[in-house]
């Protein structure tokens, strides 16, 4: 099943809505790395809400796509994961260390431009201080 992957202003937004094949979820980590290169984005949302189950290779590939989307120089928040996912997620020992997670997309998109925002102002040229 192919996962629609949408532009939203210098953000991606990719959209899970039903459980993935490992073979689907290794095409969307493909799609949406190439993405970020051709679109130039500073920022990644996936959004779970959907997903009533994640598997130790879904969660292993949600992480891979924030850590290689980073390297290409956008950020990556995952979004939307449900109360019951997240608690067999620690039960089994499954987690997503080191990639953001928030409630759902409003606040995914906020996270994002407080982000860009940060990493735009650390990046900006410091004026000289004029002080010998």
């Amino acid at each position: 099943m192919e996962v629609p992957i949408l532009r939203q202003g210098q953000f991606l937004i990719a959209s899970i809505q039903s459980a993935l094949t490992d073979a689907d979820l290794s095409h969307l980590r493909e799609a949406l790395i190439a993405q970020v290169g051709r679109s130039r984005c500073r920022g990644v949302i996936v959004d779970v809400t959907a997903l009533d189950v994640m598997d130790s290779f879904a969660v292993r590939t949600l992480r891979d796509i924030a850590h290689m989307a980073r390297l290409r120089g956008a950020e990556t928040v995952i979004v939307g994961i449900q109360p019951d996912v997240a608690f067999a997620m620690v039960q089994l020992g499954l987690t997503l260390k080191g990639v953001a997670t928030v409630l759902d997309l409003e606040e995914g998109l906020a996270f994002l431009n407080r982000r860009t925002e940060e990493r735009s102002f650390d990046t900006k040229p410091r004026k000289p201080s004029g002080r010998g």
